[in-house]
């Protein structure tokens, strides 16, 4: 069995969001909060499709998600449970909060990748 919570899960602040998570059992649970309005697209290149490789099942807490497929794109709000397969791009509102859970094998490849990006991004002239 896994468990854990808000308060107990370990915490990585990388500034714009913030995630609490547990991984065991071959899942991740993760409670997700974003500080600022974030879009996905750009930390998601070089995976296939440039998009997230991994499925998630969630509840949102607070604020609101976008995911989207590239053909369709449905928004998440307090409330809403969700399931969203692999191939698809996020975009939260600054205060969103969801809980979620994801295969962590396939869950550590989309984060490899976003931290790559995150650095590249960093490196890049003119970003500060």
């Amino acid at each position: 069995m896994l468990k854990t919570s808000r308060q107990t899960a370990p915490v990585d602040d990388y500034g714009p969001v913030v995630d609490r998570h547990l991984d065991g059992e071959g899942q991740t649970i993760e409670f997700v909060e974003f500080k600022q309005d974030i879009d996905s697209t750009p930390m998601l290149k070089g995976l296939p499709g440039d998009m997230c490789t991994c499925p998630h099942w969630g509840y949102v807490l607070k604020g609101k998600v976008t995911f989207s497929d590239g053909d369709q794109e449905e928004t998440f709000e307090p409330g809403d449970a969700f399931y969203v397969a692999p191939g698809h791009l996020q975009k939260a509102e600054a205060g969103t909060e969801y809980l979620q859970f994801s295969p962590t094998d396939q869950m550590k490849v989309v984060e490899e990748t976003i931290m790559k990006n995150m650095q590249r991004m960093q490196q890049m002239p003119g970003s500060a």
